[in-house]
């Protein structure tokens, strides 16, 4: 029942902190930092344990017949895809609470919603039963509205109510698939269905107009809008810019990864005729997102918006290597989502930082700050060579691999490879740019007297760069795990 726990943990923390008195509603970031440290000394632990014997197949399952007139289940799991995105959620959920020491402002709710947001995000990356996976999915969007709405910018209300509409305008066509999946199968287990799928008449046949083509469509808008792909990515620098720091370290960091698991888990396993149908399709909308978030992040005069666009063209690299088909492309995909949650989280959690002391976001108004912060711009510079994919440091990987797997794919023309790798020349040019501006150069006057990164902020980017370093150094790390799955992905298309 380990896998329980990990996922009620945060339910007794938002319970806790919904029943603290008023008078000692502060003792509500105890309870979250409590709760979600827990959560994550549980996964981590299973993953040095997996690292160990081995992550082939599902493990930690637990089946419990929950709704057994329609055949519903509560099963849950793990393996190699899923665990290291459990482990990144839990970390990041700790790390959120961590950064959010001096909310004043409703705290009780605030960190309530925060554990609520972990359980969703827990629960998503665990589901084994097509239901319990769109009830996480759905309970994940109401903390977030409640976290952007009440805690954002200027723009919050309009930020929240965008995030929630495109996100729930998605779900409704993933919940269209599956409900159409079980009329043809009578089953909603993952873990059953691809055989049920191979065995029903109905479901065989491949290319444009097939059931198989319509059903992978509708997932896909149900997960691009979560990924996102361009152009259904319009939300993302809304969301991101009104959010609270937690928020946008949360959003960027493990929420998109959301959209990619759900292609890997769902989309391409259960349904590959369907898939390679749209292959060519994801592959174009992909280099689209990398080269098109990669430019418009040029035009960015807020460091938040830099950073959220980046985002998009990031992403596109995870499709890309979903769309290739391969191993290696596979084995990108999923390297790419580790690394982009820890240098974006990075990011985000130092825009925070610079953010409280001089209440501006505006790059003009943030020249010189290796003067005043030394510390902070020398992490900050760190974490913008990782995200432009410096060898030695985790975002290489992803890169890479998404190279070779789309060259080698018989399914992508070689010119996406290409104008993919432009991409990667955009976005060092685009993160050198914003160091220039924002690290060197005379301290502007938002600037000048700040104070230097403390104690506790070091604490919520060491993690991160640690586990950035760790991975760069030694692929195996994550590819042990990722490439058991990724072979089987491939077995699975093959045949």
């Amino acid at each position: 029942m380990l896998l329980t726990i990990i996922i009620a943990l945060p339910l007794l923390g938002v319970l806790i902190s919904a029943l603290l008195p008023h008078r000692a509603e502060s003792g509500a970031k105890w309870v979250a930092l409590l709760v979600t440290g827990a959560d994550f000394v549980l996964a981590a632990w299973q993953l040095v344990q997996r690292g160990i014997t081995g992550t082939t197949g599902m493990q930690l399952e637990t089946s419990l017949s929950w709704i057994p007139q329609l055949s519903v289940h509560y099963h849950i799991g793990v393996d190699g895809l899923s665990l290291p995105l459990l482990v990144l959620s839990t970390l990041l959920c700790f790390l959120a609470v961590l950064a959010s020491w001096k909310i004043t402002v409703k705290p009780r709710f605030y960190f309530a919603m925060l554990c609520l947001l972990s359980l969703g995000l827990n629960g998503v990356f665990t589901a084994l039963d097509l239901v319990l996976f769109y009830v996480f999915w759905e309970v994940v969007l109401v903390p977030m509205y409640f976290l952007i709405s009440q805690w954002g910018g200027e723009r919050r209300q309009y930020a929240s109510i965008k995030f929630f509409l495109y996100t729930f305008f998605g779900s409704v066509f993933m919940l269209v698939a599956i409900v159409a999946l079980y009329l043809y199968t009578g089953s909603f287990d993952l873990t059953q269905l691809r055989d049920l799928i191979a065995q029903t008449a109905a479901l065989k046949g491949a290319g444009i107009g097939s059931i198989q083509w319509w059903l992978f469509g509708a997932f896909f808008l149900g997960f691009a809008v979560k990924v996102p792909i361009w152009p259904l990515h319009t939300w993302l620098p809304d969301a991101h810019v009104e959010a609270p720091t937690a928020g946008s370290v949360l959003l960027a960091g493990i929420m998109l990864k959301m959209g990619t698991y759900g292609f890997l888990r769902i989309s391409v396993p259960l349904l590959p005729q369907g898939f390679s149908g749209w292959q060519l399709i994801l592959g174009i909308l992909a280099v689209i997102s990398i080269v098109y978030g990669a430019v418009v992040a040029f035009a960015q005069k807020d460091v938040k918006k830099l950073v959220a666009y980046s985002s998009v063209s990031h992403m596109g690299f995870a499709m890309l290597g979903i769309a290739a088909g391969t191993a290696e492309g596979f084995n990108a995909a999923m390297a790419v989502n580790i690394s982009h949650g820890l240098c974006t989280g990075m990011l985000f959690l130092l825009v925070g930082m610079v953010y409280e002391r001089t209440h501006t976001r505006q790059i003009k108004d943030l020249s010189g700050i290796a003067a005043q912060m030394p510390v902070y711009a020398g992490i900050f510079c760190f974490a913008s060579f990782a995200s432009m994919g410096l060898p030695l440091l985790s975002g290489f990987v992803g890169e890479f691999l998404t190279m070779v797997g789309s060259w080698k794919s018989p399914a992508l023309p070689g010119i996406i490879t290409v104008i993919a790798g432009l991409g990667i020349l955009c976005g060092g040019a685009y993160m050198l740019w914003l160091m220039q501006r924002m690290i060197f150069g005379n301290p502007t006057p938002a600037v000048e007297g700040q104070p230097d990164i403390t104690l506790r902020e070091i604490l919520c980017v060491v993690p991160l760069a640690a586990l950035v370093l760790v991975i760069g150094l030694s692929w195996n790390t994550l590819l042990q795990f990722t490439d058991p799955f990724a072979a089987a992905l491939v077995k699975i298309l093959g045949a």
